[in-house]
């Protein structure tokens, strides 16, 4: 079982996090959701931390090994300070991390060091689809191999930073598997909303909608080459990055609505000694601290090869997804008037946890 002691090269790692998120994110937050902006210093000084560069091997420009783990540790971390920034300096780990986990060794000696090497770029990914029924193992938009080539079809929602991309790694169903293809910058068919999604959350975050109109790629650009590649992987992988986030998120929702309610005044005692608002805010430590562990726990799994890390991974992201919708409702329930106003940022942060369950592609670990 995972040790809850964490490394030294953990620990000063999260630390490292820990003040970018507390100085800089969480300071920067709610004038980047207003303003609909997140600031290239601030995108950069989190990618300066090194978080994903600690996470490919130096045979591909990084300096370390992947592992979960300090995956999700260390993004939680981050989403304490603010989801919106934690996406954006995340966001050429969805197209890194997936070539490190199923490219061939050819893609990995080519594409690795064009992401990580150099200051922070915006290589994305597309995963999400508009449907009722979306399934990420039942894709609606299509790869078909004709001759040397791949023709993708379809559309895709929620694609960070599409605009700028240098490429897009796009998940598509072939013959009925869920399978990465590279879509390169400027490709002919390809095309990127000209506005940016409107959403309850995430206003910082450009996000875009892509259209695939028989884009036509090589075959080598398939992720991990002729023969594929295994999505279930990369699937837990992006799972436990939204079930941390969550996470996240929610713990900074219970520790402001806990230091409010220790300070708050009502009928001459404070309200966190009312025991409406005491049980509130024990459910909300306990439902927090299950989802941590959970997380922790099929990280751990999928660093060590468990058979069952994908289903813990499911399981982490649908229980943090209900547990963060729950703790931030509460934390602006315990804020009461206040917590309806924009002074305060649990508001901010019940719309972002209301979104969890949509989220599962905006990044991974």
């Amino acid at each position: 079982m995972y040790s809850f002691e964490p490394t030294e090269e953990q620990q000063m790692l999260v630390e490292a996090v820990g003040k970018y998120a507390g100085n800089d994110l969480r300071t920067a937050a709610r004038d980047a959701e207003e303003g609909g902006e997140l600031s290239k210093k601030l995108i950069s000084k989190g990618w300066e931390i090194g978080l994903l560069q600690a996470s490919i091997p130096e045979a591909y420009g990084g300096f370390g090994e992947r592992s979960a783990v300090t995956g999700v540790l260390a993004v939680e971390e981050m989403a304490f300070g603010d989801l919106a920034g934690t996406l954006a300096v995340m966001t050429p780990s969805l197209f890194a991390t997936p070539v490190l986990l199923a490219g061939s060794e050819e893609q990995k000696q080519t594409l690795l060091p064009k992401v990580i090497e150099g200051d922070w770029s915006p290589y994305t990914a597309a995963l999400i689809e508009y449907a009722f029924d979306f399934d990420p193992l039942s894709l609606k938009t299509t790869a078909t191999l004709k001759g040397e080539e791949y023709v993708l079809n379809g559309e895709k929602a929620f694609v960070p930073f599409a605009n700028d991309a240098e490429a897009i790694l796009v998940y598509a169903n072939l013959d009925g598997q869920t399978q990465g293809f590279i879509v390169e910058k400027g490709a002919a068919g390809l095309t990127i909303g000209d506005e940016r999604e409107k959403l309850m959350s995430l206003n910082a975050l450009p996000l875009y909608r892509l259209k695939l109109d028989n884009v036509k790629i090589p075959a080598a650009n398939r992720l991990g080459g002729a023969s594929g590649h295994d999505f279930e992987p990369i699937l837990a992988a992006l799972r436990l990055a939204t079930a941390a986030t969550a996470v996240g998120v929610a713990n900074a929702a219970f520790e402001y609505s806990l230091n409010y309610a220790k300070e708050r005044e009502a009928f001459g005692v404070k309200i966190a000694q009312k025991q409406a608002i005491a049980f509130m805010l024990a459910e909300m430590r306990t439902e927090i601290e299950a989802s941590r562990l959970l997380t922790w726990e099929a990280a751990w799994k999928l660093d060590t090869g468990k058979e069952d890390a994908f289903t813990d991974a499911y399981l982490a992201a649908t229980g943090a997804a209900d547990m963060a919708i729950m703790v931030t409702d509460r934390a602006v329930q315990i804020l009461g008037g206040h917590g309806y106003i924009r002074e305060h940022p649990v508001e901010m942060w019940m719309r972002n946890g209301r979104g969890f369950a949509t989220f599962t592609g905006l990044a991974i670990v």
